[in-house]
């Protein structure tokens, strides 16, 4: 009998669904519990004794409970994967997910949090009120433009790191395979033309950070096309775009945006039409990071540009965000940081581009199985953490 339209059809005997059954986390005790001594030790009376010291300093949480080192991976289900709006519980299985990315690539123990959704105002209070168990917060598929509020105000709110990975592991990682990319065509940053398609929370991260690192050519594109001072239709993060974006005044769609460019970075779905491809100038860069379905599929982007990068792992240079975030997480969990800053990201940016000594067109990335990425990665960040005990870091 063939599926209802409204009810995705799915094989409960099929690999994916006995990989995931059961859930893909569990909690084990990192001591023995043997007697009553142990007993005594680890729970009442022993236990008093810690929870009267961490009391009279609170500091003292991140060496006798787990807290140092765990992470709460948040959603509300309101932007999950390329699914969209599926609610918490449909969320549930790709925060355990990113949970097991965490300990198998950082050695951090996260712990998948969702929520019902609702205002930026009700989720911040939710969130801050379990911080206290974490020594980190990673938000995840959290729909724009609510997601940039709810970091903002946690940021200023939390002494604890907050780090939403759809803006910034993106980014980050975005940011590495371009610097590669310059090495291997003998170009410069600040000399690139770079079309952002896509702003919603990975757009907006993505073209902060390349402007950051030094590019000044970028226009952003969203469903409506190019983003720019004189649209009526701009509020909040994407007017704040226009501002700063867009130095040669285009105006249009994507096609005008891509005709000359070097580099397209797409973030936003959707299929650009070949000629708009073809349009870009020669010994380009194609970034179609949808997933499963690059904006440009790969054949046909290398007929067009010199380096191709797509959200897959079955082609070659996947910008995938676990490059990033369990190294950044272990970086700031070590060095007891109150937050991750931007030169923390432009470093590890950095750090992952240097794990490709020799970049060629087919490898500007490393592979997320390369040993040491995080140990680089978390090396990096580390020694720009801002901590308790001083300033920030340097922007």
């Amino acid at each position: 009998m063939a599926a209802s339209p409204h009810v995705p059809f799915f094989d409960p005997d099929g690999a994916v669904f006995r990989a995931h059954e059961g859930g893909k986390l569990g909690v084990h005790a990192t001591k023995p519990l043997r007697d009553r001594d142990d007993l005594a030790l680890l729970y009442t009376p022993g236990v008093a004794e810690v929870s009267l010291a961490i009391a009279a300093d609170p500091s003292l949480s991140t060496r006798y409970t787990a807290r140092g080192n765990t992470v709460a991976v948040i959603s509300d289900g309101t932007a999950v994967l390329g699914l969209g709006d599926i609610g918490p519980l449909g969320a549930m299985p790709v925060m355990e997910g990113k949970a097991v990315l965490f300990k198998h690539f950082a050695g951090i123990d996260a712990v998948p949090v969702v929520m019902e959704s609702g205002s930026v105002d009700e989720l911040v209070e939710a969130i801050a009120r379990i911080a206290p168990s974490f020594g980190g917060i990673n938000l995840e598929d959290i729909s724009a433009p609510r997601c940039f509020d709810i970091e903002e105000r946690l940021k200023e709110r939390l002494d604890i790191p907050v780090f939403h990975d759809d803006q910034h592991g993106t980014a980050i990682v975005v940011l590495a395979g371009l610097l590669n990319g310059v090495r291997v065509l003998g170009r410069r940053l600040e000399e690139l033309r770079v079309v952002v398609a896509g702003a919603g929370a990975a757009g907006v991260a993505v073209t902060r950070l390349l402007q950051r690192a030094g590019v000044r050519d970028v226009v952003v594109c969203d469903s409506r096309g190019i983003i720019h001072p004189s649209r009526q239709d701009l509020t909040g993060h994407k007017a704040r775009l226009a501002a700063s974006t867009n130095p040669r005044g285009l105006t249009g769609r994507l096609g005008a945006a891509l005709a000359g460019a070097d580099v397209y970075v797409g973030v936003s779905g959707g299929q650009v039409p070949e000629e708009e491809v073809a349009s870009m100038a020669q010994g380009g860069m194609v970034f179609a990071l949808a997933n499963p379905t690059p904006e440009v599929h790969p054949d046909v982007a290398r007929r067009h540009a010199a380096i191709v990068a797509t959200g897959r792992s079955d082609f070659p240079n996947q910008i995938n965000n676990v490059l990033a975030f369990p190294g950044i997480f272990r970086g700031a969990l070590d060095a007891g940081a109150t937050q991750i800053t931007e030169a923390m990201k432009l470093a590890a940016a950095r750090a992952i581009a240097d794990l490709v000594p020799q970049p060629t067109a087919e490898c500007i990335v490393p592979s997320v199985f390369q040993e040491g990425v995080a140990d680089a990665v978390a090396a990096a960040v580390r020694r720009l953490a801002p901590t308790a005990g001083r300033g920030p870091a340097p922007a």
